[in-house]
């Protein structure tokens, strides 16, 4: 029998589990910086295809990037768990060639439900996006149960 993972193994490997699958986030060159308990932090540079009308980033990439920070954070404790509700306000606009950042947080965990606040900042610090993520754990795991 092998010892129980420490909760930030435990989070690394279900991040690993999920990556396996997640195509979008994969096609979108997203990289995973940082997963932990509760916590993801990832990255992504806008290419031209990601620009909308007005030569600013569309708003569903950016919030793509929100949604895969917020999954990859709620899932960190080897329950499947999906989006329940979703928002995101827009703060400043994001250009080509920009590097964004998502850095979620979990905010509360009780039962079946959470929340969790995503950040997205692009490569000078700024302030681009603020997201919002309400969680429903759902039935299953990602890593075979430890006994």
């Amino acid at each position: 029998m092998n010892p129980p993972l420490s909760a930030d193994a435990l989070a690394q490997a279900c991040a690993d589990a999920m990556w396996s699958d997640d195509h979008a986030t994969q096609h979108l060159d997203i990289s995973r910086d940082h997963i932990g308990p509760g916590t993801a932090t990832l990255s992504m540079t806008l290419s031209r295809v990601m620009t909308n009308g007005h030569g600013m980033a569309h708003g569903g990439y950016i919030f793509t990037l929100a949604d895969s920070a917020f999954a990859f954070a709620c899932n960190s404790y080897n329950q499947r768990v999906v989006a329940q509700m979703a928002s995101i306000t827009f703060l400043a606009p994001a250009f080509e060639g920009d590097r964004l950042t998502a850095t979620a947080r979990e905010v509360s965990r009780r039962g079946r439900g959470g929340i969790y606040d995503i950040r997205v900042t692009n490569q000078a610090g700024e302030h681009i996006a603020e997201f919002r993520g309400h969680s429903r754990t759902i039935k299953g795991t990602h890593l075979p149960e430890q006994n």
